[in-house]
């Protein structure tokens, strides 16, 4: 008995000791892989002395001890999670590089190592960070399902059941995706319809589509690095030899599509090609605006819109079979719109095309896709073609829709009073009573419902004496080592001015508008201005400076707190196209286009003189353009505008002043003159470049 008493009483020690050492181990945080396999011996060596029960509880206990690998996964989570409630980049520190997969990484732009910024990053950077950081967010409140319904060796691309919820809203329900090779389609709805978020679906291949289909979904600028415009341009090799992989594959195959494809794949080798690959990369690269000298220069010194420009000419000099463009010329000049319009008007493939400018999609698609109701309604022809079409069906429909609700009420009425008459008029009752059910379950024509009119508001500026600015003898250029921009310009505005700047990019039309504010200060010269001159100016990334975290009713309270009334303000936003939910949720809820209309509200509510208008119209819908130029036509005060959409300015502008070659010179006709020179200049400048690279071949 003694010598039993004495085994049970060394059992316990040791299972004591094991205890206390896992116990340890666990709160100092030193549960390692090594010393769970320590322990896991150890148990293994006394489990005849040791209760069956303890055994169980010592290797749960060891199961359930993170090991370190694990808990730095976990706080990496905890990380992103914070950085994603922020609408920020996580930064990465020194004891969270890359080892633990035996490679090393060099810190990021901005990185904060050990409580230094090591890189101080610019504000651009900042805007750009903070822009990807808002795809991640966008990308997680989005889901989608949808089958494919085309051949998988197919040039076309068909998805049935087709739907698209963001942030919990239903953006399309159940319906077809048809896209065929050839065609070049508009994709057009209203701002928050979920145009952006289709093309981002696609692009992110969120619905199954084909593997040999490539897609370039022009999202985000060219990153900025030591490589020359042009290099980026043609550095395809990834792409070369994904292409030659598919010819073989191709081959092999007997398929009728497949053979099409082929002789595909074999022209845009061949557009890869040594001998003329720089020449199209520079041909592309001067339509968009870059000189020969530009395309040379590395990508790191443009600045965001111009790398936004080497992305595109990425694009069109790789070719790809699905190509996804949302608003292409935002960041580009008259000229260089002109000039992608010709260029994409002769697009083999697939192209999917988000734009606000009627002129560019009439002188593009061959097909439009609609998105209302969270539908995809298809239409043949250009935008001219789908406002006929769409305007013709509309009217056959409420005609329809009329002569159905007649029919129905004369029916009813018959029903009613002869229902329960003579045996003959029950007998007809009964009968139309027939028809009419007939009709319902057959389906009856949907009531006709206007889209909603909006009607932006410019409130009244009062009046001021003139001249309200004077620009007396300015030059500008900005620093000794730069060329001149302006040189020794004259010119007044009032508040009766109505004028568009046009010319070709770095001609300084965005400069002048900074002048007129106040942004710059003239190297020599002056600009005079009334003392009680109100300027309100928009630019292109006004809309990207928003608190996304704020709702456009608390913004706009908070920017304006004369205003004490909450119910007040919710009809200021509501003149802007934003109700409901839209001016209560936080503004990263929002599209680009509906961000945009909290910034004009912001905007015109500081009831300004004077409207400086840098490309006010990229991100709206065609509807809300239409109502900015019916507010700028009924304001009291003056504009002075820089814009690529021909139809705005045509809208708006009294007088068309060309920015070149220093000066600021008067155009005798209208923007449409002016865009017929701009085309015919684009069409002789390509002949001759076509015929220098034949002669290179």
């Amino acid at each position: 008995m003694n010598e039993v008493k004495q085994d049970e009483d060394e059992s316990f020690d040791i299972t004591m000791k094991i205890l206390t050492t896992s116990i340890s181990v666990a709160c100092n945080r030193l549960a390692s892989s090594k010393i769970n396999r320590c322990l896991s011996r150890k148990l293994c060596q006394t489990s005849q002395s040791i209760d069956s029960t303890v055994i169980i509880s010592l290797t749960i206990l060891l199961q359930i001890m993170p090991s370190d690998a694990k808990k730095k996964q976990q706080q990496k989570k905890k990380e992103a999670a914070k950085a994603r409630q922020s609408g920020k980049k996580p930064l990465q520190s020194n004891q969270n590089k890359t080892a633990e997969d035996g490679k090393e990484s060099s810190p990021g732009v901005g990185v904060i190592q050990n409580g230094i910024n090591e890189a101080p990053i610019s504000a651009e950077e900042a805007l750009c960070i903070k822009l990807e950081a808002d795809a991640r967010l966008n990308a997680e409140a989005r889901s989608c399902t949808g089958s494919l319904a085309s051949h998988p060796r197919s040039r076309d691309i068909k998805i049935s059941n087709f739907s698209i919820t963001f942030h919990g809203c239903e953006l399309l329900q159940d319906t077809m995706l048809e896209l065929n090779c050839g065609r070049r389609y508009g994709l057009l709805g209203l701002n928050g319809s979920g145009k952006s978020t289709l093309l981002a679906v696609l692009g992110n291949r969120e619905v199954p589509i084909p593997d040999q289909i490539d897609i370039f979904h022009l999202t985000r600028e060219m990153p900025a690095s030591n490589k020359t415009a042009l290099e980026c341009v043609m550095e395809v090799d990834e792409e070369r030899i994904r292409l030659e992989k598919l010819a073989e594959e191709l081959v092999e195959c007997e398929e009728e599509d497949a053979q099409e494809q082929l002789m595909d794949v074999y022209e845009r080798l061949e557009d890869m090609s040594a001998d003329t690959a720089e020449a199209r990369a520079a041909h592309i690269l001067h339509g968009l605006g870059f000189t020969a000298k530009m395309q040379n220069t590395p990508t790191k010194d443009f600045s965001g819109g111009w790398r936004m420009r080497i992305a595109l000419a990425r694009a069109l000099y790789v070719k790809p079979h699905l190509l996804l463009l949302d608003e292409p010329t935002n960041h580009l000049d008259l000229d260089a719109c002109v000039w992608l319009e010709e260029e994409l008007k002769t697009y083999k493939r697939i192209l999917v095309i988000i734009s606000h400018s009627q002129d560019f999609l009439n002188g593009i698609c061959t097909n439009i896709i609609h998105v209302n109701k969270k539908q995809l309604k298809y239409y043949s022809g250009n935008y001219e073609a789908f406002v006929k079409t769409r305007m013709e069906l509309l009217e056959n429909q409420v005609k329809q829709y009329n002569w159905e609700q007649d029919q129905i009420a004369h029916m009813k009425n018959y029903i009613a009073r002869f229902g329960h008459g003579s045996a003959k008029l029950a007998r007809q009752a009964q009968s139309k009573e027939k028809t009419l059910a007939k009709m319902v379950a057959q389906g009856l024509t949907e009531k006709v419902v206007n889209d909603k009119v909006l009607n932006f508001y410019f409130p009244s500026c009062g009046t001021i004496p003139p001249p309200v600015i004077m620009v007396q003898n300015v030059s500008f250029r900005y620093n000794e080592d730069s060329p001149w921009i302006y040189k020794n310009l004259e010119f007044g505005i009032d508040l009766d001015t109505r004028i568009a700047l046009v010319g070709p990019n770095g001609a300084g039309k965005s400069t002048l508008l900074k002048l007129l504010y106040g942004d710059l200060v003239p190297t020599s010269g002056m600009i005079r201005k009334n003392s009680h001159l109100r300027i309100g100016r928009y630019h292109q990334h006004l809309h990207e400076l928003l608190d996304l975290d704020m709702s456009p009713l608390d913004y706009m309270m908070k920017a304006f707190p004369d205003v004490k009334e909450r119910e007040e303000m919710r009809k200021i936003i509501g003149r802007y196209g934003l109700t409901g939910r839209q001016q209560v949720c936080p503004i990263r809820q929002l599209s680009d286009g509906q961000r945009c209309r909290v910034v004009f509200a912001w905007l015109a509510w500081q009831v300004p003189h004077l409207l400086l208008l840098d490309e006010p119209t990229n991100h709206l819908d065609m509807e809300t353009i239409d109502a900015l130029a019916d507010a700028i036509n009924d304001f009291d005060g003056g504009m002075v505008l820089v814009s690529h959409d021909f139809r705005l300015i045509n809208q708006v502008a009294e007088e068309i002043w060309v920015c070149e070659n220093g000066t600021v010179t008067k155009w005798s006709g209208n923007i449409l003159d002016y865009k017929e020179h701009l085309k015919t200049k684009v069409l002789s400048d390509n002949q001759k470049r076509q015929k220098e690279m034949h002669r290179n071949k």
